[in-house]
């Protein structure tokens, strides 16, 4: 296939897939949570981190990371010790984030399209350096789950109950929440920072729309996450048009399709 033919189409489908895989695992338990706003002001916050690395004409993508795990342990922290609203802080972060980025971008005059790849998604932009940033997450991702899964769920769905367990529930979830910041910061480039939280919770809400166990719903979101990726780069590539913008309506028609199907089945 031609689309095979180009380094950066391969580029952004290991990426694409990788992400998917990524956002359908973490971010199940983030909708379980109650916490879907998280992912929308990390975007923000990572944008922050782009504007610093244009300004010091350093790796964006390394200080996307460094400000989103730095917000995102911050969050949990007033969160969980200071005992804040978490929409009401989640909205302070965004919107003071988002400000800072605009002064920065202004101060250094990186109003370019380098910043544009961020704010729409480019196929074009995603690098070896992402690619290697993306694989070493999902190996961090992975491990951290297979260590932490059953307490991770048990905290989810009665944290009380596990506080009562004896299970560090504050460090699990500056962890997850570190984990989730540096997921949107990695995931800017090809998905698009404004985007990015749709990535993250269509696929599991169309998944839980089906109605199944925990396992199975896991196992759609993933499903669908690779679709809306898979299915959105190739319209991307042979329509010319943005990719982060392209995967979301695959998305966004996948999970129209799951409300038609589960009334059919009720």
């Amino acid at each position: 296939m031609e689309i095979f033919q180009y380094e950066f189409m391969i580029n952004a489908f290991i990426a694409g897939i990788l992400i998917a895989i990524l956002t359908s695992t973490l971010s199940l338990f983030v909708v379980v949570k109650r916490y879907a706003m998280l992912s929308d002001a990390l975007a923000h916050i990572s944008l922050l981190g782009v504007a610093i690395g244009f300004l010091f004409q350093v790796s964006t993508i390394v200080t996307a990371v460094i400000i989103s795990i730095i917000a995102s342990v911050m969050i949990e922290y007033l969160r969980s010790y200071k005992k804040l609203y978490s929409d009401s802080m989640l909205s302070i972060f965004l919107s003071s984030a988002l400000a800072l980025s605009v002064i920065i971008v202004s101060l250094s005059n990186s109003f370019n399209t380098s910043l544009f790849d961020y704010l729409f998604g480019s196929i074009v932009a995603v690098t070896d350096e992402d690619i290697f940033m993306i694989t070493l997450f999902f190996l961090l991702t992975i491990l951290f789950m297979i260590v932490y899964y059953q307490k991770l769920l048990l905290i989810c769905f009665n944290e009380e109950l596990a506080i009562s367990s004896g299970i560090n529930v504050r460090l699990i979830n500056l962890i997850f929440t570190a984990l989730i910041g540096t997921l949107v910061a990695i995931s800017i480039k090809i998905i698009r920072a404004l985007l990015i939280d749709a990535i993250m919770i269509i696929p599991v809400v169309s998944a839980i729309c089906l109605k199944q166990g925990f396992k199975i719903t896991w196992l759609l979101s993933t499903i669908f996450a690779i679709l809306g990726v898979v299915i959105g780069l190739v319209l991307s590539f042979y329509i010319s048009i943005p990719s982060g913008a392209t995967i979301v309506i695959v998305l966004l028609i996948i999970f129209i399709l799951t409300l038609i199907f589960s009334k059919k089945t009720r």
